[in-house]
């Protein structure tokens, strides 16, 4: 049938479906997308880099000498002061050591003294030739002898009374309590391979993270030397394994001056204050470093996608798309990308949904 041959109502009302139906196609095959338009800004991104904290001193407690435990004077996780006494080891069998080597000293005192009156007495009877020098010389021998039985015996004693003070078993520093293994009853000795506890020194922690071989070489670079890096390095945060940010703020003590030929990265210490005791030996966290960025180029990583390692946007010249590759700095917050390459100024990107889209293709824009 030709149009031409239909009545001029019927054709009016063909022309009017066809053209609806040309605009319903129309608005299906441009789709709509949210775009972006570049500028610089000043950006302050934090760095997370996976941490361990341990405490500034983490001391194994050992008995110094052999016994049964009489009293424990702790409970794990107690904070204890330098000095303040944890276990006391049976102390009957070293006062009674004591004792003995306190009269053995005694005794050899006594013996000194009587040595020299018979040397002293001698001296006299040999000056008037009373006596023969060989008799002079055997009293001088005994006074020797006996000073060095003193000598001896003075050893002994403090030997003894060392002793008897290690059956008190102190904390050599502040700190917590850990585990408690042994109990009244347990004996120990010097040899024990077990320690009786652990105090751990936490009123400040130590946490322990890496940094890449590039980042410790970029740091050099800007300050001139890693020295002056730390000098000038911000405050950083503590991230805890439940997600939320400890309240303390800390410091980056040392770098080490080793690569890890594993990892390929250098170890980095950071200290934090823990008044609180929050912070325990052994926990794992997230160091968060902060870095001031200006007049950089910003984007969300929402607006990128990767392609064999290579990240890429959608600029939107004219309406349409064009696949653009992009070059990011190492540092990010997981949320957005910092541009080193690929895009300027004044350019506009597809802001999401870039995943969908192929090169050259129409899209209506939304701001």
């Amino acid at each position: 049938m030709r149009l031409r041959n239909l009545a001029p109502g019927i054709l009016i009302g063909l022309t009017a479906i066809l053209s609806g139906c040309q605009n319903r196609q129309g608005q299906i095959s441009t789709p709509e997308y949210p775009v972006l338009s570049i500028s610089t800004t000043d950006k302050v991104l934090n760095s997370s880099y996976s941490a361990i904290v341990r405490g500034r001193q983490d001391i194994n407690i050992y008995a110094q000498i052999s016994g049964k435990i009489t009293e424990v004077k702790v409970t794990e996780g107690q904070v204890v002061k330098k000095g303040q006494v944890l276990f006391i080891i049976d102390q009957v069998p070293y006062i009674a050591a004591l004792r003995a080597a306190e009269a053995n000293l005694e005794a050899a005192k006594v013996g000194v003294e009587s040595a020299q009156l018979d040397y002293d007495n001698t001296l006299a009877l040999y000056e008037h030739q009373v006596v023969s020098e060989y008799e002079l010389k055997s009293a001088l021998n005994a006074l020797h002898s006996a000073k060095a039985t003193l000598a001896q015996m003075e050893a002994l004693e403090i030997e003894a009374r060392n002793n008897l003070s290690y059956t008190e078993v102190s904390s050599p520093s502040d700190g917590v309590v850990g585990t408690l293994p042994l109990r009244e009853g347990s004996l120990v000795s010097a040899n024990s391979a077990e320690p009786l506890t652990t105090v751990s020194d936490n009123a400040s922690m130590y946490v322990y993270f890496s940094f890449s071989e590039n980042k410790v070489l970029e740091l050099g670079r800007q300050y001139g030397n890693l020295g002056n890096a730390i000098k000038n390095m911000p405050d950083i945060q503590l991230q805890l394994s439940d997600g939320s940010v400890y309240s303390h703020s800390g410091r980056v003590e040392s770098i080490s001056g080793l690569i890890n030929e594993n990892t390929g990265t250098v170890s980095v210490r950071a200290v934090f204050p823990n008044p609180d005791r929050l912070l325990l030996s052994g926990a794992n966290g997230s160091v968060l470093m902060p870095q001031t960025y200006q007049d950089v180029i910003l984007i969300p990583q929402e607006s990128t996608y990767e392609l064999q390692d290579k990240i890429f946007v959608y600029k939107v010249i004219d309406g349409k798309t064009k696949n653009t590759q992009i070059k990011v700095s190492e540092m990010s917050d997981g949320k957005e990308y910092i541009v080193t390459e690929g895009l300027q100024p004044g350019d506009v990107i597809v802001a999401s949904g870039a995943g969908l889209l192929r090169d050259n293709m129409d899209i209506k824009t939304v701001e």
